[in-house]
Protein backbone atom coordinates (compact mmCIF):
# COMPACT_ATOMS: atom_id res chain seq x y z
CA UNK A 1 0.00 0.00 0.00
CA UNK A 2 1.26 3.07 -1.15
CA UNK A 3 1.32 6.44 1.13
CA UNK A 4 -1.26 8.75 -0.04
CA UNK A 5 -3.35 6.00 -0.98
CA UNK A 6 -6.84 6.84 -0.39
CA UNK A 7 -10.63 5.02 -0.24
CA UNK A 8 -12.12 2.63 2.58
CA UNK A 9 -9.45 -0.20 1.89
CA UNK A 10 -6.34 2.12 2.02
CA UNK A 11 -7.69 3.67 5.57
CA UNK A 12 -5.56 2.91 8.62
CA UNK A 13 -7.33 0.65 11.22
CA UNK A 14 -8.63 1.91 14.27
CA UNK A 15 -5.96 1.81 17.57
CA UNK A 16 -7.24 -0.79 19.27
CA UNK A 17 -8.78 -3.32 17.12
CA UNK A 18 -9.09 -6.39 16.52
CA UNK A 19 -9.07 -7.64 12.79
CA UNK A 20 -11.13 -4.54 12.10
CA UNK A 21 -13.04 -4.57 14.60
CA UNK A 22 -13.44 -2.34 17.63
CA UNK A 23 -12.20 -3.44 20.94
CA UNK A 24 -13.95 -3.23 24.23
CA UNK A 25 -12.66 -0.25 26.30
CA UNK A 26 -10.85 -2.66 28.80
CA UNK A 27 -9.34 -4.73 26.56
CA UNK A 28 -5.45 -3.24 26.30
CA UNK A 29 -5.59 -3.39 30.17
CA UNK A 30 -6.82 -6.77 30.57
CA UNK A 31 -3.99 -7.94 28.14
CA UNK A 32 -1.17 -5.72 29.50
CA UNK A 33 -2.16 -7.16 32.97
CA UNK A 34 -0.28 -10.30 32.56
CA UNK A 35 3.23 -8.28 31.57
CA UNK A 36 2.60 -5.70 34.42
CA UNK A 37 5.16 -7.21 36.72
CA UNK A 38 7.70 -8.56 34.36
CA UNK A 39 10.73 -10.60 35.59
CA UNK A 40 14.13 -8.76 35.23
CA UNK A 41 17.28 -10.66 32.74
CA UNK A 42 19.77 -11.09 35.55
CA UNK A 43 23.15 -11.90 35.00
CA UNK A 44 25.61 -13.60 37.52
CA UNK A 45 26.83 -11.83 39.22
CA UNK A 46 24.47 -9.13 40.27
CA UNK A 47 22.88 -7.60 43.21
CA UNK A 48 19.60 -6.68 44.09
CA UNK A 49 18.29 -3.59 46.63
CA UNK A 50 14.93 -3.70 47.16
CA UNK A 51 12.82 -1.07 49.64
CA UNK A 52 9.32 -1.40 49.90
CA UNK A 53 7.57 2.30 51.58
CA UNK A 54 3.99 2.35 52.99
CA UNK A 55 2.56 5.20 51.02
CA UNK A 56 -0.05 6.78 53.46
CA UNK A 57 0.29 10.23 51.28
CA UNK A 58 -1.12 7.95 48.47
CA UNK A 59 0.56 7.85 44.70
CA UNK A 60 1.10 11.64 44.71
CA UNK A 61 4.62 11.11 46.79
CA UNK A 62 5.50 8.55 44.68
CA UNK A 63 5.03 10.47 41.68
CA UNK A 64 7.09 13.85 43.25
CA UNK A 65 9.90 11.37 43.82
CA UNK A 66 10.01 9.53 40.14
CA UNK A 67 9.84 12.69 38.71
CA UNK A 68 12.94 13.82 41.04
CA UNK A 69 14.63 10.66 40.20
CA UNK A 70 13.87 11.95 35.95
CA UNK A 71 15.15 15.42 36.66
CA UNK A 72 18.56 14.19 37.75
CA UNK A 73 18.72 11.61 34.97
CA UNK A 74 17.44 14.10 32.54
CA UNK A 75 14.60 11.73 31.23
CA UNK A 76 10.55 12.10 31.28
CA UNK A 77 8.70 11.55 34.55
CA UNK A 78 6.34 8.26 34.07
CA UNK A 79 2.34 9.32 33.62
CA UNK A 80 0.63 9.64 36.63
CA UNK A 81 -1.87 6.77 36.16
CA UNK A 82 1.63 4.42 35.99
CA UNK A 83 1.54 1.77 37.97
CA UNK A 84 5.29 0.49 36.90
CA UNK A 85 8.01 1.90 35.29
CA UNK A 86 11.95 1.35 34.99
CA UNK A 87 14.86 3.48 34.08
CA UNK A 88 18.54 3.60 33.55
CA UNK A 89 20.87 4.21 36.64
CA UNK A 90 24.38 3.92 36.68
CA UNK A 91 25.30 0.49 35.67
CA UNK A 92 22.03 -1.06 36.57
CA UNK A 93 18.19 -0.16 36.21
CA UNK A 94 15.88 0.80 38.74
CA UNK A 95 12.75 -0.48 38.84
CA UNK A 96 9.52 1.08 40.74
CA UNK A 97 6.12 -0.80 41.20
CA UNK A 98 2.85 0.68 43.26
CA UNK A 99 0.97 -1.66 45.02
CA UNK A 100 -2.39 -1.02 47.16
CA UNK A 101 -1.16 0.36 50.49
CA UNK A 102 2.85 -0.06 49.66
CA UNK A 103 5.35 0.96 46.60
CA UNK A 104 8.95 -0.64 46.03
CA UNK A 105 11.85 0.65 44.06
CA UNK A 106 14.29 -2.39 42.85
CA UNK A 107 17.86 -1.22 41.74
CA UNK A 108 19.61 -3.95 40.15
CA UNK A 109 23.43 -3.66 39.54
CA UNK A 110 26.53 -4.96 39.02
CA UNK A 111 27.90 -6.55 42.51
CA UNK A 112 31.06 -4.96 43.61
CA UNK A 113 33.81 -7.15 45.32
CA UNK A 114 35.36 -3.94 46.90
CA UNK A 115 32.19 -3.14 48.84
CA UNK A 116 29.19 -1.65 48.92
CA UNK A 117 30.47 1.90 48.86
CA UNK A 118 31.34 1.13 44.67
CA UNK A 119 27.91 0.53 44.20
CA UNK A 120 25.90 3.30 42.43
CA UNK A 121 22.56 2.15 43.56
CA UNK A 122 19.96 5.48 44.10
CA UNK A 123 19.38 4.97 47.82
CA UNK A 124 22.20 7.40 48.47
CA UNK A 125 22.16 10.80 49.62
CA UNK A 126 19.47 13.06 48.31
CA UNK A 127 16.53 10.55 47.56
CA UNK A 128 13.98 11.26 49.40
CA UNK A 129 11.69 8.45 50.64
CA UNK A 130 7.66 8.26 49.77
CA UNK A 131 6.93 7.08 53.41
CA UNK A 132 8.24 4.36 56.13
CA UNK A 133 10.02 1.72 54.73
CA UNK A 134 8.33 -1.89 55.47
CA UNK A 135 11.04 -3.96 54.07
CA UNK A 136 14.42 -3.53 52.82
CA UNK A 137 16.20 -6.58 51.25
CA UNK A 138 19.59 -6.77 49.42
CA UNK A 139 19.89 -10.16 47.38
CA UNK A 140 23.34 -10.86 45.63
CA UNK A 141 23.71 -13.45 42.76
CA UNK A 142 27.05 -15.22 42.66
CA UNK A 143 28.44 -18.52 40.84
CA UNK A 144 28.61 -21.21 43.02
CA UNK A 145 32.53 -21.48 43.73
CA UNK A 146 34.24 -22.49 47.07
CA UNK A 147 34.87 -19.11 47.93
CA UNK A 148 31.17 -18.10 47.48
CA UNK A 149 30.64 -21.19 49.32
CA UNK A 150 32.00 -19.68 52.34
CA UNK A 151 29.29 -16.94 52.59
CA UNK A 152 27.27 -19.05 54.31
CA UNK A 153 29.24 -18.94 57.37
CA UNK A 154 28.54 -15.02 57.32
CA UNK A 155 24.71 -15.86 58.12
CA UNK A 156 23.36 -17.00 61.46
CA UNK A 157 23.58 -20.60 62.00
CA UNK A 158 20.65 -20.36 64.73
CA UNK A 159 17.63 -19.09 61.58
CA UNK A 160 19.59 -20.36 58.45
CA UNK A 161 17.58 -21.37 55.49
CA UNK A 162 19.39 -22.77 52.78
CA UNK A 163 18.07 -25.26 49.98
CA UNK A 164 18.07 -26.16 46.17
CA UNK A 165 16.06 -24.82 43.45
CA UNK A 166 15.94 -25.20 40.04
CA UNK A 167 16.47 -28.41 39.87
CA UNK A 168 19.89 -27.94 41.59
CA UNK A 169 21.15 -25.83 39.59
CA UNK A 170 21.29 -23.21 42.51
CA UNK A 171 20.87 -22.32 46.14
CA UNK A 172 19.29 -20.18 48.00
CA UNK A 173 20.27 -18.99 51.54
CA UNK A 174 19.29 -16.40 53.84
CA UNK A 175 18.66 -15.80 58.11
CA UNK A 176 15.67 -13.59 57.30
CA UNK A 177 18.02 -10.74 59.83
CA UNK A 178 18.74 -7.61 59.17
CA UNK A 179 22.19 -6.33 58.67
CA UNK A 180 23.76 -3.03 59.72
CA UNK A 181 21.35 -1.23 57.22
CA UNK A 182 18.43 -2.67 58.14
CA UNK A 183 18.11 -4.87 55.00
CA UNK A 184 17.28 -8.51 55.08
CA UNK A 185 20.19 -10.76 53.28
CA UNK A 186 19.59 -13.29 50.97
CA UNK A 187 22.47 -15.01 48.74
CA UNK A 188 21.53 -16.85 45.47
CA UNK A 189 24.59 -19.45 44.52
CA UNK A 190 24.73 -19.97 40.91
CA UNK A 191 26.04 -22.65 38.68
CA UNK A 192 24.06 -22.72 35.68
CA UNK A 193 20.46 -20.74 35.63
CA UNK A 194 19.83 -18.70 32.61
CA UNK A 195 19.16 -14.76 33.17
CA UNK A 196 15.54 -15.43 32.77
CA UNK A 197 15.32 -18.09 35.49
CA UNK A 198 18.14 -16.13 37.52
CA UNK A 199 15.47 -13.26 37.63
CA UNK A 200 12.17 -15.15 37.96
CA UNK A 201 14.25 -16.87 41.29
CA UNK A 202 15.28 -13.39 42.20
CA UNK A 203 11.67 -12.02 41.99
CA UNK A 204 10.24 -14.96 44.09
CA UNK A 205 12.68 -14.58 46.81
CA UNK A 206 12.52 -10.80 46.76
CA UNK A 207 8.26 -11.26 47.15
CA UNK A 208 8.72 -13.88 49.95
CA UNK A 209 10.18 -11.65 52.31
CA UNK A 210 8.16 -8.39 51.27
CA UNK A 211 4.83 -10.09 51.81
CA UNK A 212 5.71 -11.82 54.59
CA UNK A 213 6.43 -9.20 56.27
CA UNK A 214 3.37 -7.28 55.09
CA UNK A 215 1.19 -10.49 56.26
CA UNK A 216 3.17 -9.83 60.07
CA UNK A 217 1.16 -6.30 60.20
CA UNK A 218 -1.73 -7.96 61.35
CA UNK A 219 -0.17 -9.97 64.07
CA UNK A 220 0.49 -6.57 66.59
CA UNK A 221 -3.15 -5.76 65.98
CA UNK A 222 -4.47 -9.00 66.97
CA UNK A 223 -3.00 -9.38 70.16
CA UNK A 224 -4.39 -5.75 71.09
CA UNK A 225 -7.96 -6.84 69.98
CA UNK A 226 -8.16 -9.95 71.69
CA UNK A 227 -7.57 -8.16 75.18
CA UNK A 228 -10.83 -5.81 74.27
CA UNK A 229 -12.86 -9.06 72.69
CA UNK A 230 -12.22 -11.01 75.63
CA UNK A 231 -13.63 -7.92 78.21
CA UNK A 232 -16.80 -7.66 75.83
CA UNK A 233 -17.27 -11.34 76.24
CA UNK A 234 -17.38 -11.37 79.79
CA UNK A 235 -19.68 -8.64 79.82
CA UNK A 236 -21.93 -10.53 77.35
CA UNK A 237 -21.81 -12.98 80.10
CA UNK A 238 -22.43 -10.72 83.22
CA UNK A 239 -25.45 -9.30 80.85
CA UNK A 240 -27.22 -12.51 79.85
CA UNK A 241 -26.80 -13.77 83.38
CA UNK A 242 -28.53 -10.47 84.54
CA UNK A 243 -31.13 -11.29 81.84
CA UNK A 244 -31.93 -14.82 83.97
CA UNK A 245 -33.47 -13.12 86.70
CA UNK A 246 -36.64 -11.84 85.67
CA UNK A 247 -37.93 -10.56 89.60
CA UNK A 248 -34.46 -8.29 89.06
CA UNK A 249 -34.44 -7.23 85.38
CA UNK A 250 -34.23 -4.15 84.23
CA UNK A 251 -34.88 -4.49 80.11
CA UNK A 252 -33.98 -1.00 79.62
CA UNK A 253 -30.50 -0.86 80.90
CA UNK A 254 -29.27 -4.14 80.05
CA UNK A 255 -30.48 -2.94 76.34
CA UNK A 256 -28.57 0.11 76.75
CA UNK A 257 -25.30 -2.19 78.07
CA UNK A 258 -25.57 -4.51 74.87
CA UNK A 259 -26.05 -1.38 72.37
CA UNK A 260 -22.42 -0.20 73.57
CA UNK A 261 -21.25 -3.32 73.62
CA UNK A 262 -22.29 -4.19 70.12
CA UNK A 263 -21.12 -0.86 69.10
CA UNK A 264 -17.73 -0.91 70.56
CA UNK A 265 -17.39 -4.67 69.00
CA UNK A 266 -18.24 -3.01 65.23
CA UNK A 267 -15.87 -0.09 65.78
CA UNK A 268 -13.39 -2.34 66.46
CA UNK A 269 -14.09 -4.94 63.87
CA UNK A 270 -14.63 -2.07 60.91
CA UNK A 271 -10.96 -0.83 61.62
CA UNK A 272 -9.48 -4.19 61.62
CA UNK A 273 -11.07 -5.67 58.29
CA UNK A 274 -8.31 -4.64 55.94
CA UNK A 275 -5.81 -5.25 57.98
CA UNK A 276 -6.68 -9.14 57.99
CA UNK A 277 -7.73 -9.05 54.55
CA UNK A 278 -4.49 -7.55 53.94
CA UNK A 279 -2.86 -10.14 56.05
CA UNK A 280 -4.50 -13.19 54.49
CA UNK A 281 -3.89 -11.97 51.44
CA UNK A 282 0.03 -11.01 51.49
CA UNK A 283 0.07 -15.23 53.64
CA UNK A 284 -0.92 -16.19 50.14
CA UNK A 285 1.35 -15.02 48.05
CA UNK A 286 3.73 -15.80 50.05
CA UNK A 287 2.69 -19.61 50.35
CA UNK A 288 2.12 -19.19 46.51
CA UNK A 289 6.16 -18.41 46.16
CA UNK A 290 7.23 -20.91 48.28
CA UNK A 291 5.43 -23.47 46.58
CA UNK A 292 6.94 -22.48 43.47
CA UNK A 293 10.55 -22.57 44.53
CA UNK A 294 9.90 -25.90 44.81
CA UNK A 295 13.08 -26.43 47.17
CA UNK A 296 15.15 -29.35 47.55
CA UNK A 297 16.64 -30.36 51.29
CA UNK A 298 20.37 -29.67 51.96
CA UNK A 299 21.11 -32.09 54.58
CA UNK A 300 21.67 -30.79 58.22
CA UNK A 301 19.86 -27.34 57.13
CA UNK A 302 16.24 -26.52 57.25
CA UNK A 303 14.19 -24.68 53.95
CA UNK A 304 12.57 -21.47 53.16
CA UNK A 305 9.06 -23.55 53.25
CA UNK A 306 9.67 -25.18 56.77
CA UNK A 307 10.96 -22.01 58.35
CA UNK A 308 8.42 -19.73 57.87
CA UNK A 309 5.54 -22.32 57.83
CA UNK A 310 6.53 -22.52 61.68
CA UNK A 311 6.88 -19.21 62.09
CA UNK A 312 4.35 -17.45 60.40
CA UNK A 313 1.17 -20.24 60.77
CA UNK A 314 0.90 -19.51 64.62
CA UNK A 315 0.69 -15.57 63.63
CA UNK A 316 -2.46 -15.93 60.86
CA UNK A 317 -3.90 -18.04 63.26
CA UNK A 318 -3.76 -15.91 65.65
CA UNK A 319 -5.22 -12.93 63.15
CA UNK A 320 -8.02 -15.47 62.20
CA UNK A 321 -8.86 -16.43 65.63
CA UNK A 322 -9.60 -13.08 66.33
CA UNK A 323 -11.57 -12.25 63.50
CA UNK A 324 -14.07 -15.14 63.97
CA UNK A 325 -14.19 -14.22 67.67
CA UNK A 326 -15.43 -10.82 66.64
CA UNK A 327 -17.58 -12.28 64.09
CA UNK A 328 -18.98 -15.00 66.68
CA UNK A 329 -19.56 -12.42 69.13
CA UNK A 330 -21.27 -9.93 66.69
CA UNK A 331 -23.86 -12.81 66.15
CA UNK A 332 -24.50 -13.57 70.38
CA UNK A 333 -24.84 -9.91 70.72
CA UNK A 334 -27.44 -9.78 68.06
CA UNK A 335 -29.02 -12.58 69.56
CA UNK A 336 -29.32 -11.00 73.40
CA UNK A 337 -30.67 -7.70 71.73
CA UNK A 338 -33.10 -9.10 70.26
CA UNK A 339 -34.34 -11.34 72.71
CA UNK A 340 -34.12 -7.96 74.93
CA UNK A 341 -35.74 -6.05 72.52
CA UNK A 342 -38.80 -8.86 72.41
CA UNK A 343 -38.98 -8.31 76.14
CA UNK A 344 -39.22 -4.78 75.89
CA UNK A 345 -41.94 -4.88 73.45
CA UNK A 346 -43.95 -7.20 74.94
CA UNK A 347 -43.58 -4.51 78.01
CA UNK A 348 -44.84 -1.86 75.75
CA UNK A 349 -47.39 -4.00 74.33
CA UNK A 350 -48.43 -4.30 78.35
CA UNK A 351 -48.55 -0.88 79.07
CA UNK A 352 -50.52 0.02 76.04
CA UNK A 353 -53.40 -2.69 77.17
CA UNK A 354 -53.27 -0.82 80.36
CA UNK A 355 -53.91 2.32 78.78
CA UNK A 356 -56.40 1.16 76.51
CA UNK A 357 -58.40 -0.39 79.75
CA UNK A 358 -57.83 2.98 81.49
CA UNK A 359 -59.71 4.45 78.59
CA UNK A 360 -62.39 2.74 78.06
CA UNK A 361 -62.94 2.48 81.83
CA UNK A 362 -63.01 6.59 81.04
CA UNK A 363 -64.79 6.00 77.85
CA UNK A 364 -67.56 4.35 80.00
CA UNK A 365 -68.22 6.62 82.35
CA UNK A 366 -68.45 9.65 80.38
CA UNK A 367 -70.98 7.62 78.64
CA UNK A 368 -73.16 7.02 81.50
CA UNK A 369 -71.94 10.66 82.79
CA UNK A 370 -73.67 11.81 79.27
CA UNK A 371 -76.95 9.84 79.65
CA UNK A 372 -77.17 11.51 82.93
CA UNK A 373 -76.65 14.62 81.67
CA UNK A 374 -79.30 13.84 79.05
CA UNK A 375 -81.92 12.61 81.31
CA UNK A 376 -81.35 15.95 83.13
CA UNK A 377 -81.55 18.09 80.41
CA UNK A 378 -85.38 16.59 79.07
CA UNK A 379 -86.40 16.94 82.49
CA UNK A 380 -85.16 20.49 82.86
CA UNK A 381 -85.94 21.84 79.43
CA UNK A 382 -89.18 19.90 79.68
CA UNK A 383 -90.13 22.54 82.85
CA UNK A 384 -89.31 25.38 81.21
CA UNK A 385 -91.38 24.50 78.08
CA UNK A 386 -94.17 23.57 80.00
CA UNK A 387 -93.97 26.62 82.31
CA UNK A 388 -94.20 28.31 78.98
CA UNK A 389 -96.75 26.73 77.88
CA UNK A 390 -98.39 27.83 81.37
CA UNK A 391 -97.54 31.10 80.99
CA UNK A 392 -99.36 31.20 77.70
CA UNK A 393 -102.20 29.54 78.74
CA UNK A 394 -102.74 32.33 81.33
CA UNK A 395 -102.13 34.95 79.12
CA UNK A 396 -104.88 33.70 76.41
CA UNK A 397 -106.95 32.96 79.54
CA UNK A 398 -106.99 36.64 80.70
CA UNK A 399 -106.70 38.24 77.28
CA UNK A 400 -109.40 36.62 75.47
CA UNK A 401 -112.40 36.61 78.56
CA UNK A 402 -112.19 32.61 77.39
CA UNK A 403 -113.05 29.95 80.58
CA UNK A 404 -110.00 28.51 79.99
CA UNK A 405 -108.63 26.61 83.45
CA UNK A 406 -104.33 27.72 82.51
CA UNK A 407 -104.28 24.07 85.51
CA UNK A 408 -105.42 21.97 83.34
CA UNK A 409 -103.21 22.93 79.85
CA UNK A 410 -100.38 23.26 81.57
CA UNK A 411 -100.61 19.16 83.09
CA UNK A 412 -101.76 18.35 79.49
CA UNK A 413 -98.69 19.36 78.36
CA UNK A 414 -96.50 17.86 80.63
CA UNK A 415 -96.46 14.54 78.80
CA UNK A 416 -96.19 15.98 75.36
CA UNK A 417 -93.22 18.22 76.24
CA UNK A 418 -91.76 15.51 78.01
CA UNK A 419 -92.11 13.23 74.37
CA UNK A 420 -90.87 16.15 72.32
CA UNK A 421 -88.21 17.33 73.86
CA UNK A 422 -86.78 13.47 74.49
CA UNK A 423 -87.28 12.70 70.25
CA UNK A 424 -85.60 16.27 69.81
CA UNK A 425 -82.14 15.13 72.45
CA UNK A 426 -82.07 11.88 70.22
CA UNK A 427 -82.53 13.42 66.98
CA UNK A 428 -79.14 15.23 67.43
CA UNK A 429 -77.58 12.64 69.08
CA UNK A 430 -77.98 10.68 66.48
CA UNK A 431 -77.16 13.53 63.99
CA UNK A 432 -73.95 13.71 65.69
CA UNK A 433 -72.82 10.01 66.18
CA UNK A 434 -73.39 8.96 62.43
CA UNK A 435 -69.87 10.85 61.14
CA UNK A 436 -68.24 9.05 63.89
CA UNK A 437 -69.57 5.46 62.49
CA UNK A 438 -68.91 6.40 59.10
CA UNK A 439 -65.52 7.00 59.80
CA UNK A 440 -64.99 3.74 61.48
CA UNK A 441 -66.46 1.67 59.12
CA UNK A 442 -63.91 3.39 56.50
Amino acid sequence: MQEGSTGPEFETRPTGSVMGFPAHEARPGALGEVHSRPYPLVATPRVLVQLSFMTEGGSVVDQAVLSELSRRLGIAAPDRQARHHAMKWGKGTLRWERHTEFSTYLWEGPLSERGRGQEDSPFGNGFSPPGTVISGIRLEIRNWTPDSERLIESFDPTSLCYSLVEGGNAAIVTDFRQDGDGLTRILILDRGLTPARAGALSHRLIDIETYRTLAMLGLPLALSLSGRVRRIEDRLAVITGEMREPETRDNQKLLADLTELAAELEADAASSLYRFGASRAYDGIVTERLDALEEAVVPGHETWASFLQRRMAPAMRTCRSVEERQANLSRKLTRATTLLRTWVDVEVEKQNRDLLASMNNRARLQLRLQQTVEGLSVAAVSYYVVGLIGYLAKGISSWTGLAIAPEAVTAASVPVAILLVWWAVRRVRRLHSEPARQAGSE
